[in-house]
């Protein structure tokens, strides 16, 4: 693993970096040109303002510059962009079949990726804030430093900005973008494991040999990166052992950090894992939203389990100090409530979803007898990560509304995945039967008095001709010939008497 996939060498003149923002300027004023001349004002609007941002920081960062032999070319980078290119074939695939409109979601996919990367660097300097020396440091980007909730959010943001301006309800993209955030997962998370960041906690002694290899980060060569002195869990290592001590001596010398938890491969495989989840779900999906709630759900309670073995610090803390065994296994039987009461309604079988409610409970349990602290023994008060906040509150809110939803498109399964928003259906006090059943029989009766309305219309266009056989019949048991129906009758009979004549012989013969 290393943080650099390869260089490029560069001209021996320095990179102005407010070229870089004059491009981005000049390519949203044509973007805000093509949606003016469209009439598209929500395009138009977002590429005016971000044509503006990046004038803006052009000229405030107009001396700064990169002076190098070569451009390094970072793995966190590389695969950040990997992950926009899946997420954008993805998600516009699964919104073609879901009858979006294809175009306005392709822009809708920018703005979010946009937003998201934004979202994830403030929440980031948020959280770290030490680490920007200068306004500059905001946008090195290439050696990590965003944080996944942050691009979450961040992309929610913007997404229900831009699809409020064009009138388009946010449950629907949000169903069809949020496959793309599982893989943009199982993508980003290897990034962060060959660059060594995110790591975890150090495993014990009898851990699998694999899994210690798998959790052991490099001390890079010196001048590899500014400012570090290996991986980031070589370095957390290195400063607690202390650099100038016997420990870091021999640290120095084995060459890499104590073995700890992968956390970022674990993670990775929660993208997998969730990415699978949500295409089965896309086939019994019940509501729009359905498939949203699900992944804000499983990720946030997943992400509050593996943050119980990051040992980063740079994740940020805050809130009460509990007892670990405490904190822990009530934050963690919360979501168990939720699922209970809010994502179980899912699954459809009544043993599975049974059995599932009950294993529910398993994990704080858990959670409980093995971080409780011995008899005796000093109980460890932690707190909460900013991860773990999110995680927590996503998972109940979403619980909540998934629960909410349920029921809604329990009672109007047509209009529940209909692409209008789900706060809109206002199903009527009677309406507790299967939506599709109700129009089917209005349908029926729609049929009938069209029927109905048809007979009448052919009685009144052609009164005559019914009565007209029937006097004809009458007149012809009076006398014969006396009408001009009275001789179409006579024909008739006539004709029914030459029949009976006819049939006379083969009766005899």
């Amino acid at each position: 693993m290393h943080p650099i996939l390869f260089r490029i060498p560069l001209p021996k003149m320095p990179l102005k970096l407010w070229w870089a923002l004059a491009a981005v300027a000049a390519i949203a004023a044509i973007y805000a040109i093509l949606g003016a001349r469209r009439k598209d004002r929500g395009t138009a609007a977002v590429a005016l303002v971000v044509g503006l941002c990046a004038g803006a920081a052009g000229y405030v960062f107009r001396e700064a510059k990169y002076e190098a032999a070569n451009l390094p070319i970072y793995s966190y980078g590389v695969m950040l962009g990997l992950s926009l290119v899946v997420g954008w074939y993805l998600t516009l695939t699964l919104a073609e079949r879901d009858g979006l409109p294809k175009e306005t979601m392709a822009n809708c996919y920018v703005i979010t990726a946009l937003a998201a990367i934004l979202g994830s660097r403030v929440l980031y300097v948020v959280t770290n804030p030490d680490e920007f020396k200068q306004a500059s440091d905001f946008f090195a980007l290439r050696r990590g430093g965003l944080v996944a909730y942050g691009g979450f959010l961040g992309g929610y943001l913007g997404s229900w900005l831009y699809l409020r301006a064009h009138k388009i309800r946010l449950m629907p993209w949000a169903d069809v973008a949020v496959p793309s955030l599982a893989s943009g997962l199982l993508i980003t998370r290897i990034g962060c494991y060959l660059f060594g960041c995110d790591f975890g906690k150090r495993l014990s002694s009898d851990a699998p040999a694999a899994l210690k290899k798998l959790g052991t980060f490099p001390h890079w060569a010196p001048g590899t990166l500014e400012g570090s002195e290996g991986a980031p869990a070589f370095a957390r290592h290195l400063d607690i052992v202390g650099k100038h001590t016997p420990a870091g001596d021999e640290l120095i010398k084995m060459g890499h950090s104590f073995p700890v938890h992968p956390t970022q491969i674990y993670e990775s495989l929660v993208g997998l894992g969730l990415l699978v989840l949500l295409l089965a779900q896309r086939k019994h999906q019940r509501f729009r939203g359905q498939i949203f709630f699900l992944f804000a759900f499983g990720y946030g309670y997943l992400r509050f389990l593996i943050e119980i073995l990051r040992d980063d610090s740079e994740r940020g803390e805050f809130g009460p100090m509990m007892g670990e065994h405490w904190l822990i296994s009530g934050s963690l039987l919360v979501m168990s409530v939720a699922f209970v009461f809010g994502i179980s309604l899912g699954i459809t079988n009544a043993k599975a979803r049974n059995v599932a409610r009950v294993l529910a409970f398993v994990p704080p349990i858990v959670a409980f007898i093995a971080l409780r602290p011995i008899s005796f023994g000093k109980q460890q008060a932690v707190q909460l990560s900013t991860s773990q906040w999110i995680g927590l509150l996503s998972a109940v809110i979403c619980a909540y509304f998934y629960a909410k939803f349920w029921e809604t498109a329990r009672r109007s399964p047509k209009l529940a995945m209909g692409l209008e928003s789900l706060g809109d259906i206002k199903p009527s006090a009677d309406d507790v039967g299967p939506r599709r059943k109700r129009d089917e029989d209005e349908e029926d009766e729609d049929e009938s008095d069209d029927e109905k309305s048809a007979a009448e219309g052919d009685e009144d266009d052609a009164p005559k001709k019914k009565p007209a056989k029937k006097k004809g019949l009458v007149a012809k048991k009076k006398v014969d010939g006396e009408t001009d129906e009275e001789g179409d009758a006579s024909k008739k009979t006539s004709s029914d008497d030459a029949t009976a004549k006819e049939d006379e012989p083969a009766e005899t013969g």
